[in-house]
């Protein structure tokens, strides 16, 4: 095992887990040598069994022989960097990691081709930018029958340390990429799109017409303003989730949990 026992966070090869920020991370040296940072032994063996490859890792001693064992026999002869609980403890975040850190390559973006070619029932992320929301979605495309995910550039990065870990893991689960095109252009590849807005020619979420669609785009948008309204003008339907008490909407995670399983396609 390739061990580095460190006295301080500031040690060369620490850095990726100590002072660099997310966009550093994102863009290390260019974009395609990116690194994100995988947190607690059941987040990484999730990421190690879909292929992602590790850079690096850090953990308190006990867990080389303990929780980490595994994870470290899978990693080759990359660095694993140790120190003392007060040491690491000074991390932010530290304690909600279950004492083991990863940092992973990230991969080689796909195309929207990709995400769609297989795939019956997708949804797209237009604008959302809080990293709790993100992490909430992935996990409940990857549990509820979500084939892909798609993301305006102005939506935050699911590879986030954040979403990452309140996805559980889901993250790696689903397939995903950006979109730099209008929605319409989904249509080429066989989807009909569905914007979850509140307008007044909004049809119900349970409409049977929905559920026949043999390939749906389910479009979410941001936690405040929603979708802009050329997104849902561009859309083929615009969908509602009635709502009861004078609630306007829910929350955009809990709104696409409901979506995924109320549309979900029927070979589900």
């Amino acid at each position: 095992m390739n061990i580095h026992e460190i006295k301080s966070l500031t040690e060369p090869g620490v850095e990726v887990f100590s002072t660099l920020t997310e966009a550093q991370l994102r863009h290390r040296l260019d974009t395609s040598k990116g690194i994100f940072i995988a947190e607690s032994p059941k987040v990484i063996r999730v990421a190690l069994g879909e292929g992602y490859e590790p850079v690096s890792l850090l953990c308190e001693e006990k867990h080389i022989t303990g929780d980490a064992a595994d994870i470290i026999s899978q990693c080759g002869d990359i660095p694993v960097f140790t120190g003392s609980r007060e040491l690491l403890a000074s991390l932010t975040g530290y304690t909600l990691t279950r004492g083991v850190l990863c940092a992973m390559r990230r991969p080689q973006e796909k195309s929207v081709a990709e995400i769609c070619s297989q795939a019956r029932r997708i949804v797209v992320i237009d604008g959302v930018v809080d990293t709790t929301n993100i992490g909430a979605i992935f996990r409940s495309a990857a549990a509820l029958g979500i084939d892909g995910v798609l993301l305006t550039r102005n939506s935050c990065d699911p590879l986030n340390r954040r979403s990452i870990r309140v996805s559980m893991g889901s993250v790696f689960l689903v397939p995903w990429t950006w979109i730099d095109t209008p929605l319409t252009t989904l249509h080429d590849y066989g989807f009909q799109t569905a914007a979850m807005a509140l307008t007044h020619n909004s049809i119900s979420i349970d409409n049977p017409i929905l559920k026949n669609i043999p390939r749906l785009a389910i479009v979410m948008g941001t936690e405040g303003d929603g979708l802009p309204q050329e997104t849902i003008s561009e859309a083929d339907y615009v969908v509602r989730i009635p709502m009861h008490h004078h609630v306007d909407s829910l929350n955009v995670a809990a709104a696409a949990a409901l979506a995924f399983w109320e549309l979900r396609s029927k070979t589900f």
